[in-house]
């Protein structure tokens, strides 16, 4: 075996854990694969060398070429950027202190949702989130990734778990409201119209913002016809988390087409934030793979 075959052997044994980094920092399988062969074009630019632990560098490459995919985005620089499609309420936030072991399960735990929620971090925060609370790497290590202090570092870690933390479900403030969110997406992909009157109020409000500004429908049957749209084969919903209450995110042929938020009380749904502008959408949700 010759020493490329040595080093493209070495670096396929780590291609996994290099996958499940640039997956949880980028949001999308194809961009992860992006930032891996450009990882191992790195190496085998760079060869072994004398790279002592090829893991740790194959982390800091990786990391660095989804930091540097993570701002060419071009969103927000390094300003958060909140998902808002309405004026939807937010509880206030309990107690910030959060189990260590919980916060790590955080980012496994809530698929798409999660991702939805990190598209608010700032790249920097993203990184640090993900390699330290999930990956376990060193602050120290991290913070010679973003070229920043280990302080500052850990700084960003704790942001990023607090806008998670507001983000993220939990199972007695949002399952049941969750709930109710599914059998209407249920009874909508049926096309069941007394499905969905069962689970919408009286006088719901529709309230989407299109390209052509926004629409408002309001009461249960004027909504229920406005569901139809989730009937269509083609089209997937995806449970997300909008400004922290249950939403859905509908894809058509893997493109986001709408975002939509769901304020539920007593059981049925009271009101539903839309937004389906294409430019907006491109914005608000990261890049990723059905």
């Amino acid at each position: 075996m010759t020493e490329e075959e040595e080093l493209a052997a070495e670096f396929e044994n780590q291609r996994p854990y290099l996958h499940a980094i640039a997956f949880r920092i980028l949001g999308s399988h194809a961009d992860a694969d992006d930032a891996i062969q450009e990882a191992w074009l790195r190496l085998a630019r760079t060869g072994r060398g004398d790279i002592e632990d090829l893991r740790g560098w194959l982390t800091t490459v990786t990391s660095r070429i989804c930091l540097d995919a993570l701002r060419r985005r071009g969103v927000r620089g390094e300003q958060p950027l909140e998902l808002d499609v309405g004026a939807l309420a937010r509880e206030a936030a309990g107690d910030s202190r959060t189990d260590p072991e919980a916060e790590a399960v955080l980012a496994d735990s809530v698929g798409l949702a999660l991702y939805v929620v990190m598209d608010a971090l700032t790249p920097a925060e993203r990184v640090s989130f993900v390699l330290h609370d999930i990956f376990e790497v060193p602050f120290d290590a991290i913070a010679a990734i973003l070229g920043r202090s280990t302080a500052a570092t850990k700084m960003l870690a704790s942001r990023a778990r607090g806008r998670l933390r507001l983000g993220a479900p939990t199972v007695d403030a949002n399952a049941a409201a969750r709930d109710v969110v599914d059998a209407f997406l249920a009874a909508a992909g049926r096309g069941d119209v007394a499905g969905l009157l069962a689970v919408l109020a009286p006088e719901v409000e529709l309230r989407a913002q299109g390209p052509g500004g926004t629409v408002v429908v309001r009461g249960a049957g004027e909504v229920a016809a406005q569901a139809t749209m989730f009937a269509r084969p083609e089209a997937l919903a995806h449970p997300v988390l909008v400004d922290g209450v249950p939403g859905v995110l509908i894809t058509v042929g893997g493109r986001p087409v709408t975002v939509l938020a769901f304020t539920v009380a007593d059981g049925v749904v009271t009101a539903i934030s839309g937004l389906t502008a294409p430019a907006r959408l491109g914005q608000l949700v990261p890049s990723w793979v059905a």
